[in-house]
């Protein structure tokens, strides 16, 4: 069994020359509401900037590819018709928004991805959401990827998955004449269409997959954008040190152990963390539309998902009005999503290899 880790008896960083957690944590029902602002940025959390330049200048900085693929909008589109196009799957059926369904919060709504033959994920895995994953430094339970164009790599090719062979899903492309001309627009004539440059397009896509809300505003110093309960939350959220792990602007992201020996639902699959019993902390960004929760997906009440890491995590028994509070904060969380028109996708040709069930 493994040794449980508490998170909430300290903290790995200086907040600032004039300010401690621990003093931050005592003052935080007392201080009015711009000095909420000021305590929440000293304590790393950070709005969505809804200035146009200053996103660009974040994605940019958030995406290892952004150099050699800088964001265009022919690049956008063309992405988005690879996000959305099944023949990328083995089956012809399983396309990337099967399991992160951008209707649904950017999730499939299932507590364990299904795909190829009907499987689900051997390890009883949720998906993340896919919406703002363009600001997590890495990708999948276990941050085996470095960012967008890689983890777009992983689902096309495993077996439970789109259960792909990525030299057939360029064959794929390649055998499209519409696709081929959509390429060479988009980034040149000679643009040599490879597996890697497929995923890279992809990535290029879900870099546009931001979701700006109302806490944002506030921090950005709109005292007015939170209701006085979801400030009252935000207070709480901070006070009871679920921001220990839940910081920076995707409020959550980093890496942390997780109490798996009291997590009461720890026989749902085998999944134990990385090599290091370390698990990516998930987004709290549109929390309240990405039922179920946890990396196996076992707790579909956001309720019960914030009682068993106030026990589990920081070792507390929250109130129930502490509970209320904090959910008040994560449905100001839930950001205004980027409008989708399915795309119209390319005609096979003849020499697109034809889907296959295996059934």
């Amino acid at each position: 069994m493994k040794k449980l880790i508490f998170l909430g008896f300290a903290l790995s960083f200086a907040i600032s020359n004039e300010l401690s957690f621990r003093q931050i944590r005592e003052d935080i029902f007392n201080i009015d509401d711009k000095t909420l602002i000021t305590y929440a940025k000293k304590i790393r959390l950070k709005a969505i900037p809804s200035n146009a330049y200053e996103l660009e200048e974040l994605i940019k900085n958030t995406s290892p590819d952004y150099e050699i693929y800088p964001t265009t909008t022919k690049r956008i589109e063309l992405g988005k018709k690879l996000y959305f196009d099944p023949r990328l799957s083995r089956s012809g059926l399983i396309s990337c928004n099967t399991c992160h369904n951008l209707g649904l919060g950017g999730v499939d709504g299932i507590a364990a991805s299904t795909g190829h033959k009907w499987q689900a994920n051997p390890h009883h895995l949720n998906a993340p959401s896919v919406y703002n994953a363009v600001f997590n430094p890495n990708q999948f339970w276990d941050g085996r990827a470095n960012h967008l164009k890689e983890q777009a790599k992983g689902p096309i090719q495993a077996n439970v998955e789109m259960a792909e062979d990525s030299q057939i899903v360029v064959e794929k492309i390649k055998s499209i004449p519409e696709y081929v001309n959509e390429f060479k627009d988009a980034f040149s004539n000679d643009i040599n269409i490879d597996f890697d440059l497929i995923a890279a397009t992809i990535g290029i896509f879900e870099r546009t997959l931001i979701t700006p809300s109302r806490y944002d505003e506030f921090l950005e110093g709109n005292v007015n954008a939170l209701s006085f309960d979801e400030k009252q939350g935000l207070r709480t959220f901070i006070n009871k040190g679920c921001v220990l792990c839940h910081y920076g602007i995707n409020v959550g992201g980093a890496f942390r152990g997780f109490g798996f020996v009291r997590y009461q639902y720890v026989n749902y699959g085998d999944f134990n963390g990385n090599e290091n019993n370390r698990v990516k902390v998930p987004t709290l960004r549109n929390v309240a539309r990405t039922a179920p929760y946890f990396h196996n997906g076992s707790i579909w009440s956001l309720t019960e998902a914030v009682e068993s890491m106030g026990r589990i995590q920081l070792g507390i028994e929250l109130s129930e009005q502490e509970i209320k509070n904090i959910i008040s904060f994560l449905k100001s969380l839930s950001g205004k999503l980027p409008q989708i028109v399915y795309p119209e996708l390319p005609p096979s040709s003849d020499e697109t290899i034809r889907p296959k069930l295996d059934y």
